[in-house]
C-alpha cells in the first residue's frame, strides 16, 4: 500500500496495533479456558482486553505526536480494534452471558465497514468520524463491563448497569455505521481532486 503521508508503515503505533491484533486470540484463550468460571483467568482476560484496547488511544496518540500517521495505521487500527472486541463479543455469547442477536448485530456492521474500506482503497482511505471514535469507546467501556465479574464485588445489581452500556454501544454501532456509508456516499459523489487521501 502506497503511504501518502511521509512516515514509514513500520513505525511504532503500527507494531502496537499489529500486537493488539496478536493479543486477540490469547485474551479469547483465557476468556473460555475456565468455562465460564468467574475464576483468575476470567479477571486476567478482562485486564488484557483492558489493555490491549487501551493501546488503541496509545498508537494514535504516538502517530499524531511525531507525525506518523499512515495510510497502513489508518486502515489496521480500525481493523485491530474489531478483531479484539469480536472475539470479546463470541466469546462473551458461547459462555451465554451476551445475546447472540447483539454480537451479531455489531459484528455484522464492523465486519460490513471493514470490506466497505477495503473496496474504497482505490480511490481513498476513509478515516474514522467522531461518531465512529465514540462508538468504539463506548463498546470497549461496555465490552470491559461484560468481562469483569464485577457482580462478584457489587452484587447483581451491576447487570442492569451492563446492559444499560451495551445498549448504548449497540444503538451507537448501527447509528454510526449509517453514518460511514451515507459520508462515504456523499465524498464519492465529489470530483477526486477536492478530497484527500
Amino acid at each position: 500500500m502506497a503511504n501518502t503521508t511521509g512516515g514509514s508503515n513500520w513505525n511504532l503505533p503500527n507494531l502496537i496495533t499489529i500486537v493488539r491484533i496478536l493479543l486477540a486470540p490469547v485474551f479469547f484463550w483465557m476468556l473460555l479456558a475456565d468455562n465460564g468460571a468467574d475464576g483468575a483467568l476470567r479477571w486476567w482476560a478482562a485486564v488484557l482486553f483492558i489493555v490491549a484496547i487501551a493501546t488503541d488511544g496509545v498508537d494514535g496518540a504516538i502517530a499524531r505526536r511525531y507525525n506518523l500517521v499512515t495510510d497502513l495505521g489508518k486502515l489496521l487500527d480500525p481493523i485491530a480494534d474489531k478483531i479484539l472486541t469480536g472475539a470479546a463479543l463470541i466469546g462473551l455469547s458461547i459462555l451465554a452471558e451476551l445475546p447472540w442477536w447483539v454480537t451479531v448485530i455489531i459484528l455484522v456492521r464492523e465486519i460490513g465497514i471493514t470490506v466497505f474500506r477495503f473496496v474504497m482503497l482505490s480511490d481513498r482511505v476513509i478515516p474514522a468520524s467522531r461518531g465512529g471514535k465514540l462508538k468504539t469507546i463506548m463498546q470497549s467501556v461496555a465490552i470491559s463491563l461484560a468481562l469483569l465479574p464485577l457482580w462478584l464485588v457489587f452484587g447483581d445489581w451491576i447487570h442492569w448497569v451492563n446492559g444499560v452500556a451495551m445498549t448504548i454501544a449497540v444503538v451507537l454501532t448501527v447509528y454510526t455505521g449509517v453514518e460511514y456509508l451515507v459520508a462515504a456516499r456523499r465524498e464519492n459523489r465529489q470530483p477526486k481532486s477536492s478530497t484527500q487521501a
